[in-house]
């Protein structure tokens, strides 16, 4: 029985488990520490594999994949669900997906929100950058007290409504919008709701917390960017398509909003020429929002544990049930 754990770009995902489980099972591990370049790619190098862990949404799994891994008998799924898994495809060939329990997270992304705000409003990248070469102020600007500023959120879910807690901690005056959010939601989390065209025009920050979905994908693109501030701040720790990539782009040379702050690209890993790399106005951060040793711990104990089930004919937390029928 073949395994493959893929993207585990860190090298940490051996460590975060007790993988000897399976190993004294007959299972052979094999470890992938970089993306696949391509479908292609992908499929010559998984043909061999019985198991497949994914770790969320590193590696697109559709149906043009699957139908090229003739020995596949087995995906888990690091995480509640994955829009670039094609289950249903899955299920079609009797093959399970088992998932784990989300982990913190939410916890984990709205603090590394904060991180990129904080970043981006006192110019630290530049700071940093700056102290490593041996330089002192030059080139840094002079940083923006978020304290009475404007936090708009988009989208006041769980991890929307935590950011908007931190929010009104710092002092700032905390409004939100989404396509579900009603005002007496945002009233019961203490937060002001605004329509989006007034939210993007008048926040100091814009921190994104939506899932990707046909409704939220290019949510935000050339017309709603050019509303916001030309001191505003951009963030987003959620996907990178909810935000159209090349608007943005555009938007950061024209100076509206002034600053970007992400976590999440269109494509990942962001190709080391993105335009986005040669701006000076973005704080870039290679998708640490879940990354966190106690989620990895969890979400690569929880993968040994349901490989286990399923190798005693009993698969749990199936993502897909109907591939058991």
């Amino acid at each position: 029985m073949k395994l493959a754990i893929l993207d585990d770009y860190q090298r940490l995902a051996l460590a975060s488990a007790d993988w000897e489980r399976l190993r004294s099972r007959g299972v052979e591990i094999s470890v992938f520490h970089e993306a696949f370049a391509s479908l292609d790619e992908a499929a010559a190098k998984l043909a061999p594999f019985d198991i497949v862990c994914l770790m969320r949404e590193r590696t697109a799994f559709p149906r043009a994949l699957i139908e090229r891994l003739p020995k596949l008998k087995l995906v888990t799924l690091t995480g509640a669900r994955a829009a670039s898994l094609d289950s249903q495809a899955l299920a079609e060939r009797r093959i399970p997906v088992c998932h784990t329990r989300g982990g913190r997270g939410g916890a984990s992304t709205a603090e590394l929100a904060w991180g990129l705000i904080v970043a981006a409003a006192r110019d630290m990248e530049k700071g940093m950058r700056a102290m490593r070469a041996g330089r002192w102020h030059e080139g840094v600007g002079a940083g923006t007290v978020l304290e009475g500023k404007r936090l708009g959120i988009v989208g006041l879910g769980g991890i929307g409504a935590r950011v908007a807690s931190v929010g009104k901690a710092f002092g700032m005056d905390v409004a939100a919008w989404s396509q579900n959010l009603t005002r007496e939601k945002a009233a019961a989390n203490g937060v002001e709701y605004l329509d989006k065209g007034e939210l993007l025009a008048n926040s100091d920050v814009v921190t994104i917390h939506l899932v990707l979905s046909e409704r939220t994908r290019g949510l935000l693109g050339r017309s709603e960017l050019a509303t916001m501030k030309p001191t505003a701040i951009l963030v987003n720790t959620s996907r990178g398509s909810i935000v159209d990539e090349a608007a943005l782009v555009a938007a950061l040379k024209a100076g509206r909003p002034g600053h970007a702050a992400l976590d999440v690209y269109e494509r990942e890993p962001l190709p080391a020429d993105h335009s986005l790399r040669a701006l000076e106005n973005v704080t870039l951060t290679p998708h640490l929002g879940y990354v966190s040793a106690e989620n990895y711990r969890l979400f690569y104990g929880s993968t040994v544990d349901n490989v286990a089930a399923w190798l005693d004919g009993k698969p749990a937390n199936v993502l897909n049930p109907e591939a058991l029928a």
